[in-house]
């Protein structure tokens, strides 16, 4: 998932590398008024054009598309509708000229002695075919037509489908000034039939009343500026989300590590009194609250000396003897020695290091011992899977009274030697 954002990038800093001008590039080619962009906004935001014969009663309609290139058409036209073969034909001397083709590719001359009014306004009716969409409206835009209606092919012949195109100009248009709209083959067809058969003339020239309305999109106008959004904003939005994903996963991954703090305000904590350890249980009180003596439960021995008898802080075997919570002089966290009113905190392994460090490590951090890395939301023989504990040569022993106790596991690199297998081992 990561990876298609840093794809899209490379992408589009390839794209800036290439062209000079990166913004003005993208925004043309995607922009309505270029080959690519008509497609594409013509397919998501297209204008919506009708081509109607207004003598007929009911009026008849045919669906068209604008042309990307001319003058845009605000306001209904109408006019006249002439086929350019009707009053044309190909100058050239050794073009075939059949009577037949209404391709109106240039250049055209005038045949015969009729030819439309350039007072009134007439609209030129072409077919495709033989040369671009561009040079048929510049040359019906010579001959003095106000509009063009340009007609599909014929399917059976071209092998193309009658379906509507939109019509693009590759190079500059600029000069045509303009409208035109492109209809499907069978109603090109059914115009030129109807036009044979009308009885309307305009300077002794069939003809029919057209009407041609157009109805853009809003959103044609601001169309470059979704492309900016698109092409610049998006895969930005792509790499904060995978960034935040990412974030997330982490955020969740280190709160698995940590361990919760009602959990390890549970744990038991005590207090050296100078002589003696002071144990404790439940929440902690401040450091200038005051404590009576008859509050707490004195345990014999000193920091520094091991105890003969088990600590009852945890629900261990009865039997089994955890000396090193006693025998530990100094905090592993902060390498200080224990002094006279240090509280601490006792963790499920017998380890004990100052309050307020080991709360910190274990609630932020890790859940984990600092010392033998038993985790402590875990009953301590769980989490030591085990590895009998080695927290000096009283800690060895106690874990060896534990595993003798404890069922045996199965023997691995990690299975200590017993005392009876060395004494074999020496016998």
């Amino acid at each position: 998932m990561a990876r298609a954002p840093m794809v899209l990038l490379l992408i589009l800093v390839y794209v800036l590398q290439v062209y000079s001008h990166p913004m003005t590039f993208l925004i043309h080619k995607l922009s309505p008024t270029s080959p690519e962009g008509n497609w594409l906004w013509g397919w998501v935001w297209g204008a919506e054009s009708t081509v109607s014969i207004v003598d007929r009663s009911p009026p008849l309609t045919f669906h068209s598309r604008p042309a990307a290139f001319g003058a845009e058409l605000h306001d209904p036209l109408l006019g006249y509708v002439i086929p350019l073969s009707s009053f044309t034909k190909p100058c050239k001397a050794n073009t075939t000229f059949d009577g037949t083709s209404n391709s109106g590719c240039p250049p055209l001359c005038v045949d015969g002695t009729h030819e439309p009014d350039p007072t009134e306004t007439w609209i030129a009716l072409v077919q495709r075919g033989g040369c671009a969409f561009v040079e048929k409206v510049r040359e019906a835009q010579r001959l003095g037509a106000k509009a063009v209606v340009v007609g599909g092919e014929n399917p059976d012949l071209s092998g193309l489908p009658d379906t509507l195109v939109n019509m693009y100009s590759k190079g500059d248009a600029s000069d045509v000034t303009i409208h035109s709209t492109y209809i499907k083959y069978s109603d090109y067809n059914d115009l030129i039939s109807l036009i044979k058969s009308s009885t309307t003339s305009h300077a002794g020239l069939q003809t029919l009343s057209l009407l041609i309305t157009t109805q853009y999109s809003a959103w044609e106008w601001y169309s470059p500026i979704i492309t900016f959004i698109v092409i610049l904003i998006l895969p930005s939005c792509l790499t904060f989300i995978t960034l935040l994903i990412h974030r997330v996963r982490m955020a969740r991954a280190a709160q698995r590590d940590r361990a919760p703090e009602d959990i390890v305000k549970k744990l038991p904590w005590r207090v050296w009194n100078g002589t003696a350890w002071e144990k404790h249980e439940g929440p902690v009180p401040p450091l200038n609250a005051s404590s009576s003596s008859s509050d707490v439960d004195l345990e014999p021995g000193v920091a520094g000396q091991s105890q003969s008898h088990p600590s009852t802080s945890h629900d261990v075997e009865p039997s089994v003897i955890v000396p090193w919570c006693e025998s530990q002089v100094e905090c592993a966290i902060c390498l200080s020695e224990f002094v006279k009113g240090d509280r601490v905190r006792e963790l499920p392994c017998h380890h004990i290091f100052h309050l307020d460090e080991v709360d910190a490590w274990l609630i932020s951090r890790k859940k984990l011992c600092p010392v033998c890395k038993a985790d402590v939301t875990q009953p301590w023989h769980l989490s030591q899977t085990g590895k009998p504990p080695s927290s000096g040569e009283h800690g060895q022993e106690a874990g060896e009274q534990l595993l003798s106790r404890s069922p045996t596991p199965p023997p691995n690199e990690r299975t200590p030697l017993l005392r009876d297998h060395n004494q074999n081992v020496d016998s």
